[in-house]
């Protein structure tokens, strides 16, 4: 089953863009890290950095390597949603929000994170501020406006913000020194930029050579167009895997329906350097859509084993590890309700699993995707990765049925051991599975 132009339309992609060779340099830690998004007002009762710091360890030792912290900055007041506000109504883009604490506070947190092997990168939002931004009165001319000469937001919805007029090459130049104020004063390792498809992709490409000069930084865009990755970004996001992984947990999509996405979309459309974040949740989906429970059912670690053995790398949701279902509320305050839960050693697994497989690593650092071909292959989605001697079969039933069938085509044979169970069998054409509703199997080659 192929997917239609209509579908790839709502997925995000063009049609007509050919992948081309980035030129920045992405930094070598990132090869093998797994990013955790940090919603610093929730992760806690008190919502603040120091809570987040007093459970680092925990998060090191569920193996997460990159910490994306939601936007820092002070929050607008005039025209706030909810009586907290949204974190992306940015209202001093070198201030700290005392919600979660002081300068101070920020900086043990990063350092201590530094200390742990981890990288931490913050929110940025560069589209837009709030009403009350020292902008809106010193720099009027910073900003968008309509045939009456009203500043307005970037879109109707988004009634807490103004849109910035990225025509005005002062207001391009101060948003790069308030990117560089947080890479000098905090040491910070990167930037997750929201909408980064509404700002020019210039800008980002300016951004990026200034930032570099100082440090060797890590850029993720809340985007998906592929031009964003040659000057700018290390990684995308994978609104489309996303996508994708829904449908099939709801039946309407097969695996073949993933392998036409990946052959005819995917790899057509990136290189091989460019990094994809892969979820299955992250704040929009789990606030704005519902939790992955809901959405996925059964599915939720077919899909995520997917995330994290799929070429990209894979994202945590904080909260994901406690098994969470709140949908956690975006202007008020709504503590996580952490708890013990079999994800918490799901994800350690998975984390451990990538890390020490670099044929599962990302970007040009990651190994060969070929798929198997099954006797199930509308049910079972098969693929191998391959960097060297370290190669890997991964199967998953992607139905709600049992699948039992045979491996028919395959890029590598040999002894294997199931990289979750220690289950030890011979890889080659004509080794049989049987995989129960939304079961998997990673083998490694020995």
């Amino acid at each position: 089953m192929r997917i239609s132009l209509l579908f790839l339309s709502l997925l995000g992609l063009s049609t007509g863009f050919s992948q081309t060779k980035p030129t920045i340099a992405t930094p070598d830690w990132s090869k093998n890290r797994t990013i955790y998004e940090v919603n610093v007002r929730q992760f806690s009762k008190d919502g603040t950095f120091k809570a987040v710091e007093a459970r680092l360890t925990e998060l090191r030792d569920l193996g997460v390597g990159i910490l994306w912290l939601m936007p820092v900055n002070p929050i607008g007041e005039f025209n706030r949603k909810g009586s907290l506000g949204s974190y992306y109504a940015v209202r001093n883009y070198t201030g700290i929000n005392p919600e979660f604490g002081t300068e101070a506070h920020f900086r043990d947190l990063v350092d201590q994170a530094h200390r742990l092997g981890m990288k931490v990168i913050i929110d940025w939002v560069a589209n837009h501020t709030s009403w009350d931004h020292p902008w809106v009165r010193t720099n009027p001319d910073f900003y968008t406006k309509n045939a009456k000469g009203e500043m307005v937001p970037p879109v109707a919805d988004w009634a807490d913000v103004a849109d910035l007029n990225y025509d005005n090459t002062l207001l391009r130049t101060t948003m790069i020194e308030s990117m560089a104020y947080w890479l000098k004063t905090f040491d910070i390792d990167g930037f997750r930029c929201d909408v980064a498809g509404m700002v020019p992709v210039e800008f980002w490409d300016s951004a990026r050579r200034e930032l570099d000069k100082i440090k060797p930084v890590f850029m993720l865009a809340e985007a998906s167009e592929p031009e964003l990755h040659l000057n700018a970004f290390d990684m995308t996001y994978g609104w489309q895997h996303k996508d994708v992984f829904n449908k099939l947990a709801s039946g309407k999509f097969t695996a073949d329906s993933l392998r036409s996405y990946l052959t005819d979309r995917e790899f057509k459309t990136y290189h091989p350097a460019n990094y994809r974040m892969l979820f299955i949740t992250n704040h929009d989906e789990n606030t704005w859509n519902g939790n992955e429970y809901k959405r996925l059912g059964d599915a939720y670690n077919a899909m995520t084993v997917l995330t994290f053995t799929l070429p990209g790398m894979p994202l945590i949701y904080n909260g994901q590890e406690a098994g969470m279902t709140q949908e956690l509320q975006f202007f008020e305050r709504d503590p996580i309700q952490w708890k013990d839960h079999p994800n918490r050693a799901f994800f350690t697994r998975l984390t451990a699993l990538r890390e020490k497989n670099p044929a599962l690593w990302s970007g040009i650092y990651g190994g060969n995707f070929t798929f198997a071909r099954t006797s199930s292959d509308g049910g079972v989605f098969a693929f191998t990765r391959e960097s060297g001697a370290n190669k890997l079969l991964i199967l998953v039933n992607t139905t709600s049925k049992e699948q039992s069938g045979t491996v028919r085509k395959i890029s590598w044979t040999g002894k294997a051991v199931n990289g979750l169970t220690a289950e030890k069998t011979e890889v080659k054409p004509g080794l049989n599975f049987i995989l129960k509703p939304w079961d998997y199997q990673i083998w490694i080659a020995e």
